[in-house]
């Protein structure tokens, strides 16, 4: 069970970030195609978010939660890095690079973790799988 519970963290916790980056970096964002882009990016974070969230309170648990300071240096980090460059391409390059600490760390999270239960196992490759495709959505975007 403690393989689940903290692969299940690892998953939340990423998906929070995902969300909470995402949403910060729309408000730079003026519409269009690559708004669009992040929005789904948005909503396949919030239900990978959900399911974990959902599967870590059956267990009767509560949801680890991103430190608030883990947040404000990210808030202060994406503000400081779209100061003076707010294109599609600078975003996603930013995107991109999250994205791939994204796929180095919930692959070695699965890989120390492989004691837990195939639905999880399955969340945690769901999680994997979109963190390569944002890469390649984002990809589109740099020039």
């Amino acid at each position: 069970m403690t393989d689940n519970l903290e692969l299940l963290n690892f998953i939340h916790t990423n998906a929070e970030m995902g969300k909470t980056t995402i949403n910060q970096l729309l408000g730079v964002v003026k519409g269009g195609d690559f708004a669009t882009v992040l929005e789904s990016q948005v909503n396949e974070y919030t239900q990978i978010y959900d399911v974990a969230q959902n599967e870590i309170s059956a267990a009767q648990q509560k949801p680890e939660k991103v430190s608030p300071l883990t947040k404000a240096s990210t808030y202060l980090m994406i503000n400081m890095n779209t100061l003076t460059n707010k294109t599609p391409s600078h975003i996603s390059e930013m995107l991109i690079q999250g994205s791939t600490m994204g796929t180095i760390d919930i692959t070695k999270r699965m890989n120390q973790y492989k004691g837990s239960d195939q639905k999880v196992k399955d969340l945690a490759s769901r999680l994997l799988t979109f963190e390569e495709n944002n890469i390649n959505q984002l990809k589109v975007y740099l020039q």
